[in-house]
């Protein structure tokens, strides 16, 4: 298991956590990462599964970019549920946060304002890296609906 988000204050948490691939050696899921959202607080702890592929890693790191210019994010907005939105910083609360809607299947939405360290995009960004280097893209979609392995 390696995170790929992991975002804490000490009192609330907001973690993507990758648990591996989906279906490993069979195309086209091989690419396919098997994820799971952690939301601890004080008040609220929650956990989802979510599937991610590898334009799903490429929106997080567009999405990285997004934050480190100062703009918020609405990452796997695909009509997928949950939807994370991460915002550079919540003029309310005077920090980032992190709003999880998982309207599909529990109906239940959760704000997390995080009191977080500078640096904390970098460190968002180290994650990536590592879940890139663990679970590297190996499937090509050579055509709709054809699949091969990467030379």
């Amino acid at each position: 298991m390696v995170d790929l988000i992991h975002l804490s204050d000490g009192d609330n948490s907001f973690r993507v956590r990758v648990l591996g691939r989906r279906m490993p050696g069979v195309l086209p899921l091989h690419d396919l990462l098997d994820t799971e959202v952690l939301i601890e607080s004080g008040f609220v702890t929650g956990r989802l599964d979510l599937g991610l592929s590898p334009d799903d890693l490429d929106g997080w790191s567009h999405a990285l970019d997004v934050l480190a210019a100062g703009g918020d994010v609405c990452w796997i907005d695909d009509n997928r549920s949950p939807e994370i939105r991460v915002q550079a910083l919540n003029k309310e609360h005077e920090t980032p946060a992190v709003h999880v809607d998982d309207v599909a299947r529990s109906s239940i939405s959760v704000f997390l304002p995080l009191c977080l360290e500078d640096g904390w995009i970098d460190d968002q960004r180290k994650l990536l890296q590592l879940v890139r280097r663990e679970w590297p893209s190996e499937v090509l979609q050579t055509a709709l609906g054809t699949y091969e392995w990467r030379p």
